[in-house]
């Protein structure tokens, strides 16, 4: 395949994987329709089926490359060496908001479409085995190491995943009622976003430190 014609197939596909995103994410699994994501990505229903055969291969290809991008910012955040905990958190804590600030309307899709659906659940299933387990093993051991020098309390890393976790989700999948309850707070997304990373890194060390 020539450079012309493999960057054409490239961006068709783009194009469909970007139509397809918005159709689920405003109608759902269930209600979203290759013809609607056909003519959103201005190519023909033959064509979608050509590239992705079945409204389920598209769907599942999204929520892959969501997770990959995901697992990939924040696993090389916990991974670096000669960096202490405090600067492998903030860099956690930055991915995670910058990835959700980004796809606000992920969180909630998933809890709709997939945690409560099994046999969608399995599209995430194979990657959380693999990437959870290291995540909590990897924050298990910093932080038992600041617990021995003193720097820290003994804390359980599962219970601190979950608390960033929630505290980066929770404003984004609540934005409405925050905008409507603090008028417009988080109208200036970028100015939020940034506020967010810096509290909610204060709050997790203060949560640990001694």
């Amino acid at each position: 395949m020539d450079k012309n014609r493999q960057f054409e197939t490239q961006n068709t596909e783009q194009k469909i994987i970007e139509a397809a995103e918005q159709e689920f994410l405003i109608k759902g699994f269930d209600g979203a329709r290759t013809t609607s994501i056909a003519a959103k990505a201005g190519v023909t229903h033959a064509m979608f089926h050509y590239y992705f055969r079945t409204k389920e291969k598209i769907f599942e290809k999204i929520i892959s490359q969501k997770l990959e991008l995901l697992t990939g910012l924040i696993l090389d955040s916990i991974s670096l060496e000669n960096i202490s905990l405090e600067e492998k958190l903030k860099r956690i804590i930055d991915s995670h908001i910058d990835f959700v600030s980004e796809n606000p309307e992920l969180p909630g899709f998933l809890v709709r479409e997939i945690f409560n659906n099994q046999e969608r659940f399995g599209i995430l299933k194979v990657r959380f085995e693999t990437f959870v387990p290291l995540l909590i093993h990897n924050l298990q051991r910093e932080l038992d190491k600041g617990y021995e020098e003193g720097k820290y309390r003994k804390t359980d890393a599962r219970m601190l995943l979950i608390d960033i976790i929630s505290l980066n989700i929770f404003p984004y999948m609540a934005a409405p009622m925050i905008n409507a309850i603090l008028s417009g707070y988080m109208n200036d997304k970028k100015a939020f976003k940034e506020l967010r990373k810096k509290e909610n890194l204060e709050t997790i060390m203060r949560k640990i430190k001694v």
